[in-house]
């Protein structure tokens, strides 16, 4: 059988039950609204999963097979850990509980389309990703230094394996159907409904934290929302242009050094970085 060069990583991330959801004491509507992307990893990835399943059947290329194979490993290894830490979240913020129930019906409700309209949408979820590590990985010092460093590690270790499996989605879609305006509608579709319903879920928690009718957090908020728009806008515009493919886009230094430095833990070591070094060097504690 042929294999991928990307790798499944089974790392359990291992979160404290007293972790404080605003994990950066000093943005907590940054960290409300990581967290409420954190929420929907489990109905979003396993959506992914499914369809990506599905389209395999129709694979006979040797090599995408066993990208797409890698793909559904990376993806169920990410949205376990996130579940893990979302259940903690629960603990703070019980109502969030409604916003699963809605995202849970939401993608049962999209598992009805053809296979086409699932495969564009995860498509073009996975193409703003790239501009989504981008942002993370080349500003991380400013959005996650003096952070907790475990959900530091989740996000950014989960921006590595994106930027590892960026081609997958995007080469199956075309390699099954190569329609243009299939993946155009992909993009905008996955990135909007991802990101409203996390912000139906950072809306509950800064109301629960008495910060959604403050003006000041509002604002904060208001500037991480443009801040998102304006890093991931590029790369999703490229992704439109016809001789876009997501090999052609370089990635972060940042990550290959990730991998390096992870290649070289024992087993079964959870990465966790340094977030007290300003420049969050990829490199793990001991």
């Amino acid at each position: 059988m042929t294999t991928s060069a990307i790798l499944v990583r089974q790392i359990p991330f291992a979160f404290d039950e007293n972790i404080d959801p605003v994990w950066h004491p000093d943005r907590r509507e940054w960290s409300h609204m990581l967290n409420g992307a954190s929420l929907t990893m489990p109905y979003l990835e396993p959506f992914l999963i499914k369809t990506v399943t599905e389209a395999l059947k129709h694979v006979k290329d040797p090599a995408l097979k066993a990208d797409v194979r890698a793909f559904i490993g990376q993806e169920g290894v990410h949205y376990k850990n996130h579940r893990r830490y979302n259940e903690i979240l629960k603990q703070s913020y019980p109502d969030l509980a409604e916003v699963e129930t809605e995202m849970e019906a939401e993608y049962r409700a999209f598992q009805k389309h053809d296979l086409k309209w699932r495969l564009a949408y995860s498509a073009g979820f996975e193409t703003m990703t790239m501009g989504i590590t981008e942002w993370l990985v080349g500003h991380r010092s400013t959005l996650f230094a003096g952070a907790d460093p475990s959900v530091t590690s989740l996000a950014l270790w989960h921006m590595v394996e994106e930027t590892e499996h960026k081609n997958v989605a995007y080469d199956l879609y075309m390699h099954l159907y190569g329609d243009w305006r299939g993946k155009a509608w992909g993009l905008l579709c996955g990135t909007g409904h991802v990101a409203w319903s996390s912000r139906k879920a950072y809306r509950r928690m800064l109301k629960r934290d008495g910060k959604w009718n403050s003006i000041i957090s509002r604002l904060r908020l208001y500037a991480m929302v443009l801040r998102f728009f304006l890093r991931t806008s590029p790369a999703m515009l490229r992704s439109l242009l016809p001789s876009y493919h997501p090999s052609k886009v370089s990635d972060p230094k940042w990550v290959a050094q990730w991998a390096a430095a992870y290649d070289g833990l024992e087993e079964g070591s959870i990465p966790l970085l340094d977030t007290s070094d300003p420049e969050i060097p990829a490199r793990f504690q001991a």
